[in-house]
Order: C-alpha cells, then sequence, then structure tokens
C-alpha cells in the first residue's frame, strides 16, 4: 500500500520540482501554469487509462487487455490474473457439469430435479424417454402438467418432502409407453429438493411374469400323470379281485404317465444346466456324418415306419461344439416333427452349406404352424395345440432346450411354416 501512493504521487512530485525550476528561471506565474499544464496531462492520461479500462470490462477477454506503463501496468497485469483465473475456474466447473451430465445419462434410471413447486429444474436423457419431455421447453414446468396420470399426481402430492424416498415406489405404465413398466420414487435432498428417480422394470415384470407362468406349468404338468397314477393306486385298492387283464392294463398306463413324469423332469434338469452361467461348454470336433446317422437312425425307431424319412449330405463341414447337446437340439427338432406329421408323411434331414455357414434342417410334411405362433414356440410349455402335445407324448420344452443350445454354440434357430403344407426348423451354425 505504502509503494502505490509512493507511485502515485511521484508525477505530482515531478510537477512540483519542474514548477520550482521554472519559478528560479521565469517568475511565479509561469511557474503556476506550467505546473497546471503538467497536472493536467498527467490526468488526462488517467482518464485515458481509464476509458481504456472501462471499454475493456465489457467484453473482459485476458487477450484482449489493453497495454500500459507505470501504475496502470500493474493494474492491467493484476485484472489480466484475475480475469484468467477466473476463466480456468469456470472452464474447469464447465467441465466438473460436463462430466456429472456425462454420469447421469450413463445411469440406467431416470432422473429429474424437481423444486418446492414440484417444477423440473433438471432431467437427463433416460428421464426424458421415460415422460417424453422437450429438453427445450419442459424445464420449470410443473412435473404433473407434463404427466397427467391420476395415480402419478396422486403419488407426486401425497409425497412430503420429508418422508419422500422412504414408502413403497410407484409401478406405473406410461401412457405413450403402454408396454413399459415403470418404477418411480422420490428422493429428498438439499432442502426443499427432490430427486424423482424412475427405473424401465419391463424385463424383470417379464421374467416375474415367466417365473409364474413356469411354476403353473409345471404343477400343472405334473399334476395330470399324477391323478392318474393315484387314481390306478386307489382302483387296485379298492378291487382285491381286480382281474390280470385289468391289473396289466392298469400298470402299463400308469408306467407310462411315470414315463411321462421322468421325462419332464429330465428336460427340466437339462434346460437348468443350459440356462446355469457356471455350465461351461465343452467342445470338441464333432463328426456331424456319424452324428446325423445316429439321429437318422433313432428317428426311424421313434417313427416306426410310419414315415418316410430321408437324411441328405450336403456338406462335409464338421462342427466345434459339444456332442451331447447337439445331439439333443438335432433329437428334439426331428421328435417334433415326426409327432407333428400324420402317418405316411415326409420328413427330410438335411446338412448343407449357406454363404459358407453350415446349416442342419428338418423338413416335414406335417400340420404346419400359424404365424401367430411361431414367436413363441421356444417359450417353455407353449403348445399350438395342447391337447395334441400330450397325446404326442411331448413335454413342452424341446424347442427352449433347443434354443438354449444354439445360444450356447452362436447359432440361430430359424422357423418357417405353413398350415397344411408342412414345416422347416432350421439351425444356422457361424462360419
Amino acid at each position: 500500500m505504502h509503494d502505490f501512493w509512493i507511485r502515485v504521487s511521484i508525477p505530482v512530485a515531478l510537477s512540483a520540482l519542474a514548477a520550482l525550476v521554472i519559478w528560479g528561471m521565469f517568475s511565479a506565474a509561469i511557474a503556476l501554469v506550467s505546473m497546471l499544464v503538467l497536472l493536467l496531462i498527467v490526468m488526462a492520461y488517467h482518464a485515458r487509462q481509464l476509458f481504456k479500462l472501462g471499454e475493456w470490462l465489457k467484453d473482459a477477454r485476458p487477450e484482449t487487455i489493453p497495454e500500459a506503463g507505470g501504475i496502470w501496468d500493474e493494474v492491467f497485469s493484476q485484472l489480466y490474473k484475475m480475469v484468467k483465473k477466473h476463466n480456468q475456474t469456470k472452464q474447469k466447473l464447465a467441465e466438473e457439469l460436463q462430466h456429472m451430465e456425462q454420469a447421469t445419462a450413463a445411469l440406467p434410471e431416470g432422473v429429474a430435479i424437481l423444486n418446492e413447486a414440484n417444477r423440473l429444474e433438471w432431467f437427463n436423457p433416460i428421464a426424458q424417454q421415460h415422460f417424453d419431455l422437450d429438453a427445450e421447453h419442459d424445464i420449470m414446468q410443473d412435473i404433473t402438467y407434463l404427466v397427467r396420470q391420476p395415480e402419478f399426481v396422486e403419488y407426486i402430492h401425497e409425497s412430503p418432502s420429508g418422508k419422500s424416498g422412504l414408502g413403497k415406489p410407484l409401478l406405473m405404465r406410461p401412457l405413450r409407453h403402454a408396454d413399459m413398466v415403470l418404477s418411480i420414487r422420490l428422493i429428498p435432498y438439499g432442502g426443499d429438493k427432490r430427486l424423482l428417480i424412475t427405473r424401465d422394470i419391463t424385463q424383470f415384470e417379464r421374467v416375474e411374469a415367466m417365473r409364474r407362468d413356469f411354476v403353473a406349468n409345471v404343477s400343472h404338468e405334473l399334476r395330470t400323470p399324477l391323478t392318474v397314477v393315484n387314481g390306478f393306486v386307489e382302483n387296485l385298492q379298492d378291487m382285491p379281485d381286480l382281474g390280470q387283464d385289468d391289473a396289466r392294463r392298469a400298470l402299463h398306463l400308469m408306467a407310462e404317465q411315470t414315463r411321462r413324469m421322468e421325462n419332464l423332469v429330465a428336460d427340466l434338469l437339462t434346460l437348468s444346466r443350459l440356462e446355469n452361467d457356471q455350465s461351461p461348454l465343452r467342445e470338441e470336433t464333432v463328426d456331424m456324418s456319424a452324428l446325423l446317422d445316429e439321429i437318422y437312425r433313432d428317428g426311424r425307431l421313434l417313427s416306426g415306419k410310419k414315415h418316410t424319412l430321408q437324411l441328405e449330405m450336403q456338406s462335409k463341414a464338421k462342427l466345434l461344439g459339444n456332442r451331447e447337446e447337439l445331439l439333443s437340439a438335432f433329437g428334439n427338432l426331428l421328435g417334433n416333427a415326426i409327432r407333428y406329421t400324420p402317418e405316411g408323411g415326409a420328413i427330410l434331414l438335411s446338412w448343407s452349406e449357406r454363404d459358407g455357414q453350415p446349416v442342419f434342417s428338418v423338413q416335414d410334411s406335417g400340420i404346419g404352424i400359424a404365424p401367430e405362433h411361431i414367436p413363441r414356440l421356444t417359450e417353455r410349455f407353449y403348445r399350438v395345440d395342447r391337447s395334441r402335445s400330450r397325446e404326442t407324448g411331448g413335454t413342452g420344452l424341446g424347442l427352449a432346450i433347443v434354443k438354449h443350445i444354439a445360444i450356447r454354440h452362436q447359432a440361430k434357430l430359424e422357423i418357417s411354416s405353413e398350415v397344411g403344407k408342412g414345416s422347416t426348423f432350421a439351425l444356422v451354425f457361424p462360419v
């Protein structure tokens, strides 16, 4: 501070010294006028620097700061450092904000900030998708005006700031996304603000529905043979004088139902093993000629000469995979073709190549499948005709097993069918 006043007073002191010299050489009047002129020059200089400072402050950028000398050089130098530091801080904050926005954009949940009046202050892209928000026009709009579903409005209004997020989340299907299920929760923070967290739980709901259907289907599939077996056991107990033929017939039917339950349990265990991520695929080079010969022989035994079976080996390609799993997948496809092809029909097994990709296909002249059923054929226990499926001995899990084996071998299951003309099931393996 002391140095500053010294540097400011130097021009005045020099003016006074010059006036004294002029006084000694001429007169007091001339000295006074000379001193006034020198002080006016100093004031004009400072006024000019102040004007340059004012003009620069209108658009304060480090690269355009004015040049000056004396005390003003130090002032401008300090301003330059201050503006540069301010710009660096501003850039750092902008980068941090950008990182926060990128982080929230990467979140799998939707995040929106609501103020005390339930107005949107900010939201990430996921929340924008969930509620069909407009980033330009919906900021500072009341969220209940933008999402007008009664259950959502009630949830927002009945969630006091101090208790938000503590109760059960709201499960809601957005009007514009009827196939989506959202879990919505309010969380208070920062005094009177709230975070609106949304999560898409559609897949979770589907999995839960599949689990419930699976349990119900397994229970139903096991209940029928158990009812049959239990009924015959009660009859045998109540009829001690039952004839040998009747007893043999009852035991035969009981054995059939027992085998049906055994097949169902075996398929369930196979499906569970295939779905287990901890069950690695044990690969080997599979001789497709020998494998398909075995499939063909088993198919002839299952058909009992009721169908015309043909095997075409159009490729010598071998597969790198698990022989037992491939045997199960191919056998399931052939078994289905035999079950759903009327007596006298034709079934063609084929091993070929398509654009370098090995393809196993089973083509039959059976009853065919309507187009609306094809996308769901690989679901567990899904049957086009339930009564016919049970009569043919199917467990309803065959194509689900084929799908999982295909996934483990990076293959694709293709299905084409026409009602009354037959079906073709093909497994397309990678090159």
